[in-house]
């Protein structure tokens, strides 16, 4: 069995406030830090199946064009998804499972291009509009009992466990596949970076701030208990420790590197991206109102979270 790092955005980052603000308020923290981002979904080759952890940005999803005050910024095209799953050498049409972290569009953006694949995914997520019109969707109930100290999993196959983990959103999920003596827990948003996971703090992006505490208690508990390689999608380190089989050390965190970022000003669009869940606000689909000029109040479509959480494109 192989795991692969599907890598397709590098070079952005994300605040100190973002990653750690979620309990405390982001005002507590530095907003001049800044912590690596990218961005990356993997996959998990097991000699006889091809399954992909999430499916990366939509094909044509803008680079944002971040400033000194953006919270978060997922940075620059490598290329797009399905680029990056190709040059893993496979096709679409060998991906015969699809396991779903959550709802956003940078984790499911690209699910209607794997024909053969079925798509697990916790029924609490059906409803989300990034899933409608798909038809391959298998809803995961997590009958399977307990996986250690997580309460409900649904075993997908030997060695690879789909585990229910609300909070993120509420319909979060992890895999953890387990290979030669390690866990790997392939997640999507638990943290955005790893200081958040050593330091023991949220994101400020949740649906459920209670659920997402117990989520992330629940699974540095696990942590110091089993040995464990954690692969995130928002930063480096996640592909870093996959490729470094790195076992996590909560007493002892790997050595931030900090993002240092030049803000020279780039042509922008007129569009503008949500930072969170991918959306693109386009004036043109919205009679021709400027994302300025909306209200001070108005919230994403998709994830409902503020103006402030948007960069333009």
């Amino acid at each position: 069995m192989e795991i692969k790092a599907v890598k397709f955005r590098k070079h952005g980052f994300y605040s100190q406030p973002f990653a750690f603000g979620g309990e405390e308020g982001p005002d507590k923290f530095d907003p001049s830090v800044r912590y690596h981002g990218s961005l990356q979904n993997y996959l998990i080759d097991t000699g006889d199946e091809v399954i992909l952890v999430d499916t990366g940005l939509p094909a044509g999803t803008p680079e944002e064009v971040p400033n000194e005050t953006s919270a978060a910024y997922t940075g620059k095209d490598i290329c797009s998804y399905m680029e990056a799953f190709a040059a893993l050498g496979y096709k679409p049409e060998q991906v015969t499972k699809i396991l779903l972290t959550h709802k956003h569009s940078d984790h499911s953006g690209e699910l209607k291009s794997f024909p053969n694949a079925k798509i697990y995914v916790n029924e609490d997520e059906l409803s989300a509009a990034e899933l409608q019109g798909i038809d391959n969707l298998v809803p995961v109930k997590f009958t399977d009992g307990a996986y250690y100290n997580f309460p409900a999993c649904q075993k997908i196959q030997d060695g690879i466990y789909l585990i229910k983990a609300k909070g993120h959103t509420n319909g979060n999920s992890i895999i953890v596949v387990e290979k030669d003596g390690l866990f790997y827990m392939l997640h999507g948003d638990i943290t955005y970076v790893d200081e958040a996971l050593y330091a023991n703090k949220l994101s400020v992006v949740y649906d459920d701030v209670q659920a997402a505490r117990e989520t992330l208690d629940r699974v540095r508990e696990f942590i110091r208990n089993h040995p464990t390689v954690y692969c995130g999608t928002h930063t480096p380190q996640g592909y870093e420790n996959l490729e470094a089989k790195r076992v996590m050390d909560l007493d002892n965190p790997v050595e931030t590197v900090f993002e240092e970022f030049d803000f020279t000003k780039k042509e922008a669009t007129g569009k503008y991206v949500c930072s969170i869940c991918g959306y693109v606000y386009d004036p043109a689909e919205h009679d021709g109102v400027a994302f300025e000029d909306l209200p001070a109040d108005w919230r994403c479509p998709r994830c409902k979270q503020p103006k402030e959480k948007f960069n333009e494109a």
